[in-house]
């Protein structure tokens, strides 16, 4: 690869470091070019998948200030680049990689924090975006509706008490 082709790659990479949410680092060693493909298509809307070569990447992580990849860059190496979700992409890595037991989840980095291989299954393991909105919407809904009850209760229970106390002096005038 020429000099000029190395500085080009360093710089695409240190842009997809620096634009994405997360990078997943994986091992695809026995892969064919179809399960790659495959890969590929299956994470089209949140991540990019791309071979890497491991010096180039290790030099464009330390310009892009993520140093915590250098252990990982051994054999063969690719990463997702997260630009979506994160936890829709850990669940479709993490799917191909139970159909394919060849792609190895080595690692990453999360909003520049070091994932281990089992933080991105965790990750993997999370409900989608939406549906934990969703359920944070319904629990709100919930407790303003019980204290909309509590508040309508204080009328309520005065009422009641102010009648109850009405019937007793008439009992007692009687």
């Amino acid at each position: 690869m020429a000099k000029a082709d190395k500085a080009t790659a360093v710089a695409d990479l240190k842009n997809n470091f620096e634009g994405s949410n997360a990078a997943v680092l994986t091992e695809y060693r026995g892969l064919t070019v179809a399960q790659l493909k495959e890969l590929r298509l299956s994470l089209s809307g949140n991540a990019k998948f791309a071979v890497v070569k491991n010096t180039l990447t290790k030099i464009a992580a330390n310009q892009a200030g993520i140093s915590h990849l250098d252990d990982l860059l051994e054999g063969p190496s690719a990463i997702a680049f997260v630009k979506g979700d994160v936890v829709e992409a850990a669940k479709g890595l993490r799917d191909f990689a139970k159909a394919n037991p060849l792609l190895v989840i080595k690692g990453g980095v999360v909003d520049g924090k070091s994932m281990t291989p089992a933080e991105i299954a965790k990750l993997a393991d999370l409900e989608s975006r939406e549906v934990l909105l969703a359920k944070l919407a319904g629990a709100m809904k919930a407790k303003q509706g019980h204290a909309a009850a509590v508040f309508n209760a204080l009328p309520t229970n005065m009422a009641q008490l102010a009648e109850a106390l009405r019937v007793k002096r008439e009992t007692a005038g009687e």
